[in-house]
């Protein structure tokens, strides 16, 4: 397809392949032994892409952005408690409009941890507080190996985790195996590979991109075994885009208005933004695998994976606007200046 029809589309070349992933794995889906070949792989892959990415945080962005602990403050409440609130207060209007498991996706995805490249490079087309986002979205990053499989067992009842105290610790063993030990060897090898890294920049791109679609590949494999599309009506899937887009915008008002409360510098608000509006899914897809073990993972992370579209297109309209402010723009002044491109 070329990029002159995805343009007029409005979709990117990820958007497309993940599309492709989720239709191949609906009619090739992997079963039998070629599933634990595919999860291997997987694994492997994930591994490999939070390796790059520890490799990749410089010691001197984490201490310029650890220090303006106000914000971070601000933004990991956004990320871990203003979403989770908002799941829970809407669901008498959310479980009506969705299916059991995708209103657990809904609550799933909003337990998760910020994104780290997609939030930093809105961060930077807007020219807000780069070192507090770099800072700020790698530390969710990690966090949320944390606090997201405890968030589970608190709010979504029906999981196995929610039963058993101990499975959640599990799940933290686990997830802190696969996404925190390599993200802490890349960071430390950095002196040897930091430089190779910095210079293929390709490299990092297709392993970010193609270990997410080997996840949704594996995951909707497993959910079409189990008969994912028999048992989602599509008015629920027309409801779950529909609900994606009000949690999107309720979460933009709100920590424009929550920065603008706390008095932040415009710059430091578009951080606020950028880095409390967003979900991982580079971290909620393996998550999700271990966490809902033996559930219909596919269902489950479809709301993650049709917000994080759709953040992705809202955001970088936000950004642009915002990277067209006038550079000499009055403090006085500059209270609407994220409102309004809200």
């Amino acid at each position: 397809m070329s990029q002159s029809l995805l343009r007029l589309l409005k979709i990117d070349r990820f958007t497309l392949l993940l599309i492709i992933a989720v239709i191949i794995a609906s009619v090739l889906p992997a079963h039998g032994r070629g599933m634990p070949v595919a999860e291997l792989v997987t694994n492997l892959a994930i591994a490999l892409l939070f390796f790059l990415h520890g490799s990749r945080l410089s010691r001197q962005a984490i201490i310029a952005g650890a220090t303006h602990w106000r914000l971070h403050l601000v933004i990991f409440s956004c990320t871990f408690i203003l979403f989770p609130l908002l799941g829970e207060l809407l669901r008498p209007v959310l479980e009506p409009m969705l299916t059991p498991d995708l209103y657990k996706g809904v609550l799933y995805l909003c337990v998760l941890p910020a994104t780290v490249q997609s939030a930093i490079a809105f961060t930077s087309i807007a020219r807000g507080n780069i070192p507090a986002a770099v800072c700020s979205a790698s530390s969710s990053s990690i966090l949320g190996i944390f606090i997201t499989p405890m968030l589970v067992n608190l709010l979504i009842a029906d999981t196995n985790a929610s039963t058993d105290p101990h499975q959640a610790l599990h799940a933290i063993w686990l997830i802190t195996l696969q996404l925190l030990v390599p993200f802490a060897l890349g960071h430390f090898s950095r002196p040897w590979t930091s430089a190779f890294i910095g210079r293929h920049g390709s490299l990092m791109k297709f392993v970010d991109q193609g270990s997410i679609l080997l996840v949704v590949y594996v995951a909707f494999s497993e959910a079409v075994n189990e008969g994912l599309w028999h048992k989602t009506p599509v008015q629920a899937l027309v409801a779950l885009v529909i609900v994606s887009i009000v949690l999107l915008a309720l979460v933009l008002v709100l920590t424009a208005l929550i920065g603008r409360l706390f008095g932040f510098s415009l710059e430091d608000r578009i951080t606020l933004v950028f880095c409390g509006s967003k979900k991982s899914l580079a971290s909620g897809l393996p998550m999700a695998q271990v966490l809902f073990a033996g559930q219909a993972v596919g269902a489950i992370v479809l709301p993650l994976m049709i917000f994080h579209q759709i953040q992705l297109m809202v955001c970088a309209v936000i950004a642009a606007k915002l990277s067209k402010r006038k550079d000499d723009i009055a403090i006085d002044d500059d209270e609407s200046v994220l409102e309004k491109a809200s």
